[in-house]
């Protein structure tokens, strides 16, 4: 398994994620009804919504179909935004959260001096989306996360505890590569990213289909260390 190098730019990585949004396009509003809960994620926006003032905008990175997160902070008040690669997540997202803004683009995409810019955020929330990436890009994924938060914004995340690069692996019915790290050297990571961590927590969740095994789920939120 090879370990991302903070040292490493976009223009060294080829990126190519074609099949990942091929793959949740074809999966659809599917997803939601394969994690119909989501209490992990709730909860983390939760945390997030009295942590944050009044119209405070809030990026959705990898929001999906828009529920529950964007939808959730749209629901609280802020300027909702929402990011995916999939055109099909990015359409039922409108659909879901009308009163949110939703943009195809990559993560890569808003990287400093990248194509898009979309402004400074005061909450970042990333649930499941960092997994899509490979090790030697997440460091690359935190600094453009940092880099889009105001002083001392915060940040939210989930990944799946698994010891896994880039691996495929089958997915309701579809093939996605995902990468993950044990709960404790993903907690160096995202603090080696230029985050502290305030709370950390781990949800054994189990999918509503029979394709996709038992997983635990690591829910960290943090705020950026300046």
């Amino acid at each position: 398994m090879t370990k991302g190098n903070s040292g490493t730019d976009y223009e060294s990585i080829r990126i190519d994620r074609t099949g990942q949004a091929e793959a949740f396009d074809a999966i659809g509003d599917r997803y939601d009804e394969a994690f119909p809960h989501k209490e992990g994620q709730v909860s983390a926006g939760a945390w997030l919504i009295p942590s944050l003032p009044a119209g405070s905008r809030v990026l959705d990175l990898g929001c999906g179909t828009g529920l529950p997160t964007t939808r959730q902070m749209a629901d609280a008040g802020f300027e909702a935004v929402g990011v995916d690669l999939s055109p099909r997540m990015v359409e039922l997202a409108r659909e879901n959260v009308p009163a949110a803004t939703f943009h195809r683009l990559d993560l890569a995409d808003l990287r400093p001096g990248g194509p898009s810019d979309l402004g400074r955020f005061d909450a970042v929330a990333a649930f499941f989306s960092l997994l899509m990436l490979s090790r030697a890009e997440i460091p690359l994924a935190l600094r453009t996360i940092r880099n889009l938060l105001v002083p001392d914004g915060l940040f939210v995340l989930s990944m799946v505890e698994a010891d896994v690069d880039d691996f495929s692996i089958p997915f309701l019915g579809n093939t996605i590569r995902v990468s993950g790290y044990l709960q404790e050297e993903l907690s160096q990571i995202i603090e080696t990213g230029g985050f502290e961590i305030v709370k950390e927590s781990s949800y054994t969740y189990a999918p509503a289909v029979t394709d996709v095994p038992p997983e635990e789920q690591v829910f960290l939120c943090c705020r950026r260390r300046d």
